[in-house]
């Protein structure tokens, strides 16, 4: 059903073989798009960012329920309240 194909990385432009098996597991897993960087590009991009995503900005805020200052990942606009972790969890429940 799959075929090896050779595809460019985005990257460093060199050619690399997405491989059948590659193919069979992408598209198990549902993954729609082909991969954009070669291995050894993929595998420097994830030592570079040792796994993980960089740190979102954080803005301080208070509590409109609890009054505790906490911080959130986004720019508060003052239109709608907003709440500590704790605070959000709880009026998720309802």
């Amino acid at each position: 059903m799959f075929e090896d194909r050779y595809l460019t990385c985005r990257d460093c432009g060199e050619e690399f073989v997405f491989s059948a098996s590659e193919q069979e597991f992408y598209a198990e897993k549902g993954f729609t798009n082909d991969p954009g960087r070669c291995p050894s590009c993929r595998a420097a991009r994830k030592r570079n960012n040792n796994g993980y995503r960089q740190k979102r900005q954080m803005y301080p805020v208070v509590c409109a329920e609890c009054g505790k200052d906490t911080e959130v990942p986004f720019q508060p606009t003052g239109e709608r309240p907003v709440y500590c972790s704790e605070c959000f969890r709880q009026r998720q429940s309802y």
